[in-house]
């Protein structure tokens, strides 16, 4: 139970201080999908995203390592030329399958430079919605030091 406040309250800070620094409106702040970060597969994500498998797209340009040698910090980037509304990242073999959801106002420029926790070798994938829909990037990048409970 303890875990599970501890959550809500790191959740509720963080998007109270996106929205306070502009980066998400309140409405965008209210609406994040708490199914989807506690899904535990992609099917889950997919699901709670409102969309089936997203199609491939060359528009999405990944800027992440082969070989992470500590999964507790492995340095990711994205951009595309896609209007992007939405950016999800997902690593499919970590505990909770969604890593990082981002929303872009129009008119921004959507790119993405961040770090993210993995458990294992695995592939992730990265999501981009333009005009209502989902389009995807994937790949698979290996962990020498697992990050993710241990």
């Amino acid at each position: 139970m303890n875990q599970q406040r501890r959550n809500l309250l790191k959740s509720t800070a963080i998007f109270g201080l996106m929205a306070s620094a502009g980066l998400i409106s309140i409405a965008q702040a209210q609406e994040w999908s708490k199914a989807a970060f506690e899904g535990k597969s992609l099917d889950d994500v997919f699901k709670a995203l409102n969309t089936a498998t997203p199609e491939k797209s060359g528009a999405i340009s990944l800027n992440v390592p082969d070989i992470a040698e500590n999964g507790a910090v492995v340095p990711i980037g994205l951009s595309t030329t896609l209007k992007a509304e939405q950016i999800a990242i997902l690593v499919e073999k970590n505990p909770n399958t969604l890593v990082g959801q981002f929303y872009f106002p129009a008119g921004t420029e959507p790119f993405i430079s961040t770090r993210i926790k993995m458990a294992q070798t695995s592939p992730v994938y990265f999501l981009v919605k333009a005009e209502g829909k989902w389009y995807m990037a994937a790949k698979e990048i290996k962990v020498t030091l697992g990050g993710c409970g241990g």
